[in-house]
């Protein structure tokens, strides 16, 4: 998922697309725990893509623009 692909998506979009990330992120972490993830890069790929979303968020609500810090 690339950050331009997020960009376009409203509020309430990027919500419901991470809350189904972190969801997928957490069945990972469980099924690596008992060493059965066939692809373990996948849990580094779900939590940049988290981060990603969370980029998008601040920046729709200005914080990132420095409109609501120090």
């Amino acid at each position: 998922m690339k950050y331009a692909e997020l960009r376009d998506l409203t509020a309430e979009e990027l919500r419901q697309k991470e809350a189904g990330l972190q969801e997928e992120l957490f069945k990972l972490r469980l099924r690596q725990a008992t060493s059965q993830v066939e692809n373990p890069m996948r849990i580094r790929k779900l939590r940049r893509d988290i981060a990603r979303i969370r980029t998008a968020q601040r920046a729709l609500t200005g914080v990132a623009a420095g409109k609501g810090g120090l």
